[in-house]
C-alpha cells in the first residue's frame, strides 16, 4: 500500500511541478521539503526531541502556548515544522528559527532524513495531518504519535468514509487523538479510529491570548482619533471584500469618520484587495507603511501583515470575521471574542459549527446574510448597549471554554518516559 501511495504522490508532484515552481513563494524551503535537513537545526543531537507539526498560521497560533509548556514540563527540545511560508515566518518568530523547519514531502527518503537527524520520541500533529509515510516511519523509528486539536470537517468526512478501510490501517499508527469537540471525536471513530484512543480535550485556540504589546498596535492607536468607530474585518475571502467595502461606504454616509481595518485571509491577495478599495473610491492606507501615515479616519487600513490580526481585533468597535459570507466554512471567531468585542459573521460557519452554535445560544454573536451586512453594522453602531452585551457574552464564552492546553499537555506527557507528572495547572500559570 505504501509503495502505491508513494508512486501516486510522486506522479502528483511531477504533474504539479510547473505550477509549484512558477512562484518563488511556492519554491520556498524546497530543499527542506525534499529532505535536506537545515544546518540551523544543529544536526543530530544526543538527546531526543518532540516534533510538532503545525501547517500554517492558524495551527502555529493554536500550539503557541502548548510548545513552551511542553519544553518546560518535559525538559525536552521541541522542534516545529510548517507547510506554508506564512506559517514558517510566524513559527520562527515565536519559537526561534533554530527550532523550525519546513515539513518534508511525504516521501520515505525525505521524511526519513528528519527522523534520523532529530530522533524524535514523540511526533505531535495538529488537526488532521494524517500522512501515511510519516506515520509508518514514526513507528519504525520508535516515535509515538499524537494528534492534537483534531477535527474532521464536513467537507473531508465523506472522503474519509469512502476509504474507511484504508484509513483504519493508516491511523492505527497514531496512539492518541485529542479532538476539539464531541462531534470530531465521533467522526474519528466513524472513520475507523479505536474509541479507546480518542479523547475530547477542547479547542487549543480558546487558550491563545493575543499580545497587546505589539508595536504596530500602538502605532495604529496613536493615529486613530478618539471616538472613531472602528470596524475590523478579519480573514476575509475573495468575494467578501466587495460586500464589506460596499457596506462600509454606506456606513460612512452616516458616520463619515469611521475606519475600516481590512485583513484578507491570504497574503497573495493584498494587492488585489488594495486595488478593490481604491476602485470603491475609499481612502486607502497600508499597515506596512504605517509609520508614514497620518490620522486614520474615514477610510480603509489594509492589514497587509501576518500574525497581527488577533491583537488588532482589540481596536474594534465591531468585528466581522470572514470566510462566512461566502461558502468557505468561516474562520476563527475566538480571536475577536477574547477582547470582548461584538462579533458579526455570515451564515457559512461549518468549520467552527459547535463554537458558533455555543456563541449563538449565549447571545454572543450576530449572524447576517450578505444583504444584511450594512443594516447589521448600522444597528450595532447605533446601539451601544447592544454592542456591550454582545461583546460581554462573547468574552464569557471564550473564558468558559478555556483549558484545552492544560488537558492536551497532561495527555502528551503521559506518552513520554521519565516525565514527571507535575501539576499541569501550575506549569501553565508559571508560563503566563
Amino acid at each position: 500500500m505504501h509503495l502505491l501511495y508513494s508512486a501516486g504522490l510522486l506522479l502528483a508532484l511531477m504533474l504539479a511541478a510547473p505550477w509549484y515552481l512558477a512562484a518563488a513563494k511556492r519554491r520556498a524551503g524546497l530543499g527542506e521539503k525534499l529532505g535536506r535537513v537545515p544546518a540551523r537545526l544543529g544536526g543530530q543531537s544526543a538527546a531526543r526531541c518532540i516534533w510538532v507539526h503545525a501547517v500554517s498560521v492558524g495551527e502555529v497560533l493554536a500550539v503557541s502556548r502548548l510548545i513552551p509548556l511542553l519544553r518546560e514540563q518535559t525538559g525536552r527540545r521541541v522542534v516545529v515544522s510548517t507547510t506554508t511560508v506564512t506559517g514558517q515566518r510566524l513559527a520562527r518568530v515565536k519559537f526561534g528559527e533554530e527550532h523550525v523547519f519546513y515539513f518534508p514531502f511525504d516521501f520515505a527518503f525525505a521524511t526519513k532524513a528528519y527522523f534520523r537527524a532529530l530522533r524524535p520520541e514523540l511526533v505531535v500533529l495538529s488537526e488532521s495531518e494524517f500522512w501515511p509515510n510519516l506515520l509508518r516511519l514514526a513507528r519504525e523509528h520508535g516515535a509515538r504519535v499524537a494528534v492534537v486539536n483534531a477535527r474532521i470537517s464536513d467537507r473531508s468526512l465523506p472522503r474519509y468514509l469512502r476509504l474507511r478501510f484504508l484509513w483504519r490501517r493508516i491511523l492505527g499508527d497514531i496512539e492518541l487523538f485529542l479532538a476539539q469537540t464531541q462531534q470530531d471525536a465521533e467522526r474519528l471513530r466513524m472513520i475507523g479510529v479505536d474509541a479507546a484512543r480518542v479523547h475530547v480535550s477542547g479547542n487549543l485556540k480558546f487558550d491563545v491570548v493575543a499580545s497587546r504589546d505589539l508595536p504596530v498596535l500602538q502605532q495604529i492607536v496613536a493615529r486613530i482619533p478618539r471616538g472613531t468607530d472602528v470596524i475590523v474585518a478579519g480573514s476575509t475571502a475573495e468575494g467578501e471584500e466587495s460586500l464589506v467595502t460596499d457596506a462600509f461606504r454606506r456606513v460612512r454616509e452616516r458616520r463619515p469618520d469611521a475606519l475600516l481595518i481590512l485583513a484578507p485571509r491570504h497574503p497573495e491577495r493584498f494587492a488585489a484587495v488594495a486595488e478593490l478599495v481604491k476602485q470603491a473610491g475609499l481612502q486607502l492606507w497600508r499597515r506596512s507603511e504605517i509609520q508614514e501615515q497620518g490620522e486614520l479616519r474615514g477610510g480603509v487600513l489594509l492589514l497587509d501583515s501576518i500574525g497581527e490580526l488577533a491583537a488588532i481585533y482589540s481596536l474594534a468597535t465591531i468585528a466581522f470575521v470572514g470566510g462566512s459570507l461566502v461558502p468557505r466554512g468561516g474562520h476563527n471567531i475566538l480571536e475577536a471574542a477574547q477582547h470582548g468585542v461584538p462579533i458579526v459573521i455570515g451564515p457559512h460557519t461549518e468549520n467552527f459549527r459547535e463554537v458558533v452554535e455555543a456563541f449563538e445560544r449565549a447571545g454572543a454573536v450576530r449572524i447576517v446574510t450578505p444583504n444584511e451586512v450594512t443594516s447589521g453594522l448600522l444597528r450595532l453602531l447605533d446601539s451601544p448597549a447592544e454592542r456591550q452585551a454582545l461583546g460581554s457574552h462573547a468574552l464569557e464564552q471564550f473564558r468558559a471554554q478555556a483549558g484545552a492546553t492544560a488537558r492536551t499537555l497532561e495527555y502528551l506527557t503521559r506518552l513520554l518516559p521519565n516525565c514527571e507528572q507535575a501539576s499541569v495547572a501550575t506549569a501553565i500559570e508559571a508560563a503566563r
